[in-house]
């Protein structure tokens, strides 16, 4: 439920509580808080339970594509085509993952010859500057 609150928003809720409610009302607040939030969670449990208990078998068709639409959701178009066209057989993409040369092989080496290294630039060209002319290579 507060997966996306961090360690640092907590403390800035904590303080903000303890300034707003002083030290002597916190304790309750808080109880008050996590009672609150025990019987939301146990409202919504018992619902999704008498849900199951009236619809019975057809909960799970309810269900399904649900489970189905989340599914397709966390595919990438890698395990899109591995699934529907390769039937999971993935040995394909592996196999090309081990032919392909890592970037930093071919940063040290440019057009397959080695001992060239790619040219590093100081700093971003500035507005309206003009870049630097290789003579060589005109």
């Amino acid at each position: 439920m507060f997966s996306n609150i961090g360690w640092s928003e907590m403390v800035i809720l904590l303080v903000a509580a303890l300034v707003i409610l002083g030290p002597e009302r916190l304790p309750g607040a808080v109880r008050w808080t996590t009672r609150s939030l025990r019987q939301a969670r146990d409202y919504a449990s018992g619902a999704t339970q008498q849900l199951q208990q009236e619809l019975g078998p057809e909960f799970e068709e309810l269900r399904k594509p649900l489970a189905d639409l989340n599914e397709l959701r966390q595919m990438s178009p890698r395990s899109m085509v591995t699934k529907h066209l390769l039937n999971g057989d993935d040995s394909i993409f592996r196999n090309l993952e081990d032919a392909v040369p890592d970037k930093k092989d071919l940063l040290g080496t440019a057009s397959g010859m080695p001992g060239y290294s790619m040219p590093e630039l100081d700093k971003p060209l500035d507005r309206n500057e003009r870049p630097p002319i290789d003579t060589d290579a005109t």
